[in-house]
């Protein structure tokens, strides 16, 4: 909205506005102006979630440290959603699709973690919507997602091919040419891209999910993630360096930049109010939003397996628990790890828990880093 008033409308009389039409001013403008909508409204939002009783359930076979923070205000994702949804309809170019399929992976996760959590508070226990419920959900949001950017590849304006990280020429395209040659294997295409795209989508909604079970610590890997995918849009979206580093040059996403850009602002913001000892906890509808919306840009830029890395803590989380639940079940109640997610293993050896924070937003950076590297070492 901004950026129409200010550099489309009123650059004709003031030329100096002209500045507004750079991406790196709106995505400085962006991550700025997230923080502050995140910083001013946290403590509004925190006395309002008190007053509806919006408070944490804590699980019964969870660690008993953590029987403390039952009461404390939950569903902060709240302010998380509007710090990243205002800045970016503030500073982007909304005539690009790309944004308006990214806001709609974000909120609509988002909204599926609220009916969760809802229901967590009106039950007045740790239980919302069933596994199942909440998995075909996510599901139909990705498959909506995957129909608009089939329509988008209609259009040539979205790649189906994937990068492969290490790899310049490699690229698989999910839509490729034999497959779609045939009637037989026509509609085979299309089932492999759907699932693919509902799996990274789902996959990183409930990852995030998984790892919000310590103060800051999902939001602080969130800070690093979403950091690496702002320099991941913008390169893809630069022509220069598209074509230095050998990647699909996708114009559309440069202003996907500012909604990277405005998930950092806001997840930093938030950890201001989240961190050890945390305030508030974003609940489900931050955890399936945040984990949503990185899921999206990772699809929309064609760097859905660098994610693996960006992601990497994520990944490892919820690689965690299917192990757990997979070891609990096949090996006649035996397990892996004292507890999952891993976070909780390492705590149940007798790690404070800020150690178990700071330890893995080490072991997220280093994984955001190396994915960065790879970009050039192919």
């Amino acid at each position: 909205m901004l950026y129409w008033l200010l550099f489309q409308v009123l650059r004709r009389y003031v030329p100096a506005l002209r500045v507004f039409g750079y991406i790196t001013t709106r995505v400085a403008l962006a991550s700025l102006s997230a923080l502050a909508i995140a910083l001013i409204l946290g403590p509004w939002m925190i006395r309002k979630l008190r007053e509806w009783s919006f408070g944490q359930h804590i699980r019964e076979e969870g660690p008993q440290s953590h029987r403390k923070k039952a009461g404390t205000p939950t569903m902060g994702g709240l302010l998380i959603v509007t710090a990243i949804v205002v800045p970016t309809l503030l500073w982007a170019d909304l005539r690009n699709e790309y944004i308006w399929l990214a806001l709609l992976g974000l909120i609509g996760f988002g909204f599926v973690g609220f009916m969760d959590d809802y229901a967590k508070i009106a039950k007045k226990r740790n239980l919302g919507l069933t596994a199942r419920q909440k998995f075909w959900a996510q599901v139909l949001i990705a498959m909506l997602i995957g129909f608009f950017l089939l329509l988008l590849h209609a259009d040539q304006k979205y790649s189906t091919a994937v990068n492969v990280p290490f790899f310049k020429q490699f690229k698989p395209d999910l839509l490729i040419e034999p497959w779609t040659k045939s009637f037989w294997t026509y509609p085979l295409a299309f089932v492999l891209f759907y699932a693919f795209i509902v799996f990274v989508m789902v996959g990183s909604s409930n990852a995030v999910n998984l790892t919000d079970g310590l103060d800051g610590l999902a939001i602080g890997l969130m800070i690093i993630a979403s950091g690496a995918m702002t320099a991941l849009t913008y390169v893809s979206s630069n022509t220069a360096f598209a074509n230095y580093l050998d990647l699909a040059h996708l114009a559309n996403s440069q202003e996907l930049t500012i909604f990277c850009a405005s998930m950092t602002g806001a997840s930093l913001g938030f950890l201001v109010y989240n961190c050890h000892p945390a305030q508030v906890f974003m609940g489900d509808v931050g955890s399936l939003a945040l984990g949503g919306g990185l899921g999206i840009v990772a699809v929309l830029i064609k760097q859905e397996i660098l994610l693996i890395f960006i992601g990497g803590v994520y990944v490892v989380e919820a690689l965690s628990v299917i192990l757990q639940v997979g070891s609990y079940k096949l090996r006649g109640g035996k397990r892996i790890f004292k507890m999952a997610p891993i976070h909780h293993h390492f705590e149940a050896l007798g790690w404070p828990e800020s150690k178990v924070i700071v330890r893995f937003w080490i072991a997220g950076l280093v994984m955001a880093l190396f994915a960065l590297t790879t970009l050039k070492l192919r």
